[in-house]
């Protein structure tokens, strides 16, 4: 997997994945234009997103409900160090669930690779290139 960011204006960056591009910017009392979501807000949508994926593919593949699964994801700015943390993420399910089928439910929610990523951190390397360096290897 692989996103490249490139800075546009100000704080405002496109990020691209493949053929898909989003803006990411600051609300204006951060100096943006608030014309896309922040990093912290695309974090949540990440994880959101990933629990609703999982929580509609339980209900499809048991032809429960087809549609409708809406997913909020809440969570608080941290300090010492500066970090997003408490996360809530609450599944909305369109139809009735027995008992069995909500903890299938949440069983499955559980499995979402970002939820699971989130929760045992992953190794992060940081590197720093410069365009001196970028011409050198061409």
């Amino acid at each position: 997997m692989e996103v490249r960011i490139k800075h546009l204006d100000r704080v405002k960056f496109s990020i691209q994945s493949g053929t898909h591009t989003i803006l990411c910017d600051q609300p204006a009392e951060n100096g943006g234009d608030d014309t896309g979501m922040t990093p912290p807000e695309l974090l949540l949508a990440s994880l959101g997103s990933c629990a609703a994926f999982y929580a509609a593919q339980y209900l499809t593949t048991r032809h429960i409900a087809e549609t409708g699964v809406e997913v909020t994801v809440n969570a608080e700015k941290l300090k010492q160090p500066a970090r997003i943390g408490n996360f809530r993420v609450q599944v909305m399910c369109p139809v009735s669930l027995t008992e069995d089928q909500s903890e299938g439910l949440m069983r499955c929610v559980h499995h979402c690779l970002v939820h699971n990523t989130l929760l045992r951190p992953p190794s992060i390397e940081i590197q720093l290139t410069t365009n001196e360096q970028v011409g050198a290897h061409a």
